[in-house]
């Protein structure tokens, strides 16, 4: 009997610590009119600050006598936003979001604010395609590595049809998960290929950094960085593409595209491999004319091959200049290309417009 009324009493302990346990904290709390509560529980933090991809200015949270601090933000835009916590100084990612930007040094959690109507980038009930993830073991790098691959929405009910296949590349604080993750590629795609806009194709997105992150001034280990990657795309990627997915060896049927370091890559190895793709892509990208120098002095040549050069760069972008050293030399040489300066700056809203509007124009 004594037995029995001492476990009846542990298990009346355990209910009552149960019961005293915080509730769950809910956060980004999206409400009607896009009113978004944020909350961080942090008692014994002294300041909370919202960093918001939206608006440029921090704003404070507030703390309530149980350590939990929110703030609610009224009338945020539709977009596929980052934001962070600084908490005492310190950028955090939101601990209750489990939506978090794939990055080298992950700082930032995703707030997604649909459209009325839906942005391309938005979910839509249209046929979806798959994303593939594979894991392999580089022979250009003696390492293993990463790449996502993805295939339009009927890809698996066909045995026989062959696909065009589009390398699209990541910035240099990214991964190669982003594009999908973040910057909703597949979403994009599948949208396009359902209203017709956009032709249906394979995508493949790698790591686009095979010795590490590099910073802007390490010009030397940045060229071996950029050969270590084309080695890597030509002689592992590439060739498991082709290996595992229905794609058309034709070089009239290859892109690549990419943002920012992506871009730079997609330029540099674009345009010196004519061979192999003959459209191409820089998404707020930079690149040095003697990379491409050999395109450049041959201008006829390369215009034959090419069937798209499309370069595009925000106005407020700090690569804004370079873009037009780069469309000077363009001119001059005579190469083919199109060339949009837009409004925005640095940043994934402006790059998932650049693919919205890229895509369509490939493979016609």
């Amino acid at each position: 009997m004594k037995h029995l009324l001492s476990l009846a009493l542990v298990f009346a302990c355990t209910c009552a610590a149960f019961g005293q346990k915080s509730a769950p904290v809910i956060s980004p709390d999206i409400q009607d009119e896009h009113s978004v509560t944020f909350r961080l529980h942090a008692p014994k933090s002294q300041s909370v600050a919202l960093r918001r991809q939206w608006d440029k200015q921090p704003a404070e949270l507030t703390q309530d006598t149980e350590g939990l601090w929110s703030l609610t933000v009224p009338n945020v835009p539709a977009g596929v936003w980052e934001y962070s916590f600084v908490v005492d100084g310190l950028t955090m990612i939101d601990p209750a979001n489990p939506a978090l930007k794939p990055q080298r040094n992950p700082s930032a959690s995703i707030l997604h604010i649909p459209g009325t109507p839906p942005s391309s980038w938005d979910f839509q009930d249209v046929p979806h395609g798959t994303v593939h993830q594979h894991t392999y073991l580089s022979k250009a790098l003696s390492k293993p590595r990463s790449a996502w691959v993805y295939t339009p929405p009927g890809y698996e009910s066909g045995t026989q049809k062959k696909y065009p296949l589009f390398v699209l590349q990541h910035g240099s604080g990214d991964r190669h998960e982003t594009w999908v993750v973040h910057g909703k590629a597949s979403w994009i795609l599948d949208n396009l290929i359902a209203a017709g806009k956009a032709q249906p194709m394979i995508i493949l997105m790698i790591d686009g950094h095979p010795l590490g992150q590099i910073p802007r001034d390490m010009a030397d280990r940045r060229a071996l960085s950029l050969t270590a990657f084309k080695n890597e795309l030509f002689q592992d990627a590439i060739p498991l593409v082709e290996t595992h997915y229905r794609v058309s060896p034709d070089r009239t049927q290859r892109a690549i595209a990419g943002l920012s370091m992506g871009g730079w890559q997609a330029l540099s190895i674009g345009m010196t491999n004519l061979d192999r793709f003959a459209w191409i892509g820089s998404f707020s990208g930079a690149v040095d004319e003697n990379e491409i120098k050999p395109a450049l002095d041959d201008a006829t040549g390369t215009n034959a091959k090419l069937k798209l050069l499309w370069i595009a760069c925000g106005e407020k972008d700090f690569l804004l200049e370079r873009n037009h050293q780069l469309i000077e030399k363009l001119k001059a040489s005579g190469v083919n290309h199109e060339w949009h300066e837009t409004p925005g700056d640095h940043s994934w809203p402006v790059w998932r417009t650049y693919l919205t509007d890229f895509a369509p124009k490939l493979f016609r």
